[in-house]
């Protein structure tokens, strides 16, 4: 009986460590971060000559929680200049942003 109950013990010691150990809070927060860049873009008016127009933008967060666009590849000059004009020093609400990270964000703008 003694040892059942010392098993059930370390059981629960175990399950609680566990608990605290979970790292998942760093995928909700890209999402949100996907989300915020989202609506700072959904307004626009571009005309489009084709269907749609893509961009992969390298971003980081800077100290004061601020995005900071390092670069823009697409095909279209003006694409390139509304996302800069969009998203750069824009504030944004994350948990805690790492210094360093460079975060890619495909954008796609269709008609």
């Amino acid at each position: 009986m003694r040892k059942i109950k010392i098993a059930s013990v370390a059981f629960m010691l175990f399950a609680t460590l566990g608990v605290f150990a979970n790292k998942g809070h760093n995928e909700v927060s890209e999402k949100s971060l996907s989300s915020q860049i989202y609506e700072m873009l959904k307004q626009n008016n571009f005309e489009l000559q084709y269907n749609e127009l893509t961009a992969d933008v390298r971003l980081t967060i800077n100290d004061k929680g601020e995005l900071v666009v390092l670069s823009v590849d697409t095909k279209n000059e003006v694409l390139e200049k509304f996302v800069k004009s969009r998203l750069n020093y824009q504030k944004v609400e994350s948990a805690q942003p790492v210094e360093g990270r460079i975060y890619t964000v495909a954008v796609r703008i269709t008609a």
